[in-house]
């Protein structure tokens, strides 16, 4: 089965994170993600970047990581009118739906580190089989 990952468990694997270590044990199964997940990806590293937590040229390396990282691409058009559909029933991003929206249509699971969207989730009892917290069994 292909687990959905999003980016708040990617970057994991390259930032210096809490549940880092839970990040990295998912890197031998077969993945993939919502093909924003590079572009969301950057964005943060730019963040840390422009906070100071992360040199430019470490912050280059770490996208390109990422890049090549073997994460199978979903393209967006798949599922953008599904997650626009979660998005309004969860009142919660676009963004994240897109992950979500993939998940249901495999028939698998999102795990994301994103305490947020998962509280979103499960608030839907026909919808939390969809998603798992980082470092939960």
């Amino acid at each position: 089965m292909t687990i959905i990952i999003d980016t708040s468990v990617a970057l994991k694997w390259v930032l210096p994170e809490d549940k880092s270590e839970d990040a990295l044990t998912l890197k031998g199964s077969e993945l993939a993600a919502s093909s924003i997940w590079l572009a969301e990806s950057a964005n943060a590293i730019w963040r840390h970047v422009a906070a100071g937590r992360v040199v430019a040229e470490d912050g280059i390396r770490a996208l390109r990581r990422l890049r090549d990282a073997g994460v199978a691409l979903i393209p967006i058009d798949v599922d953008v009118a599904d997650a626009l559909e979660l998005g309004l029933r969860l009142r919660h991003p676009i963004y994240d739906c897109l992950y979500l929206a993939a998940a249901i249509r495999e028939r698998s699971y999102v795990v994301t580190a994103d305490l947020r969207f998962v509280a979103a989730v499960r608030r839907h009892n026909d919808l939390s089989q969809y998603i798992r917290l980082l470092g939960e069994g």
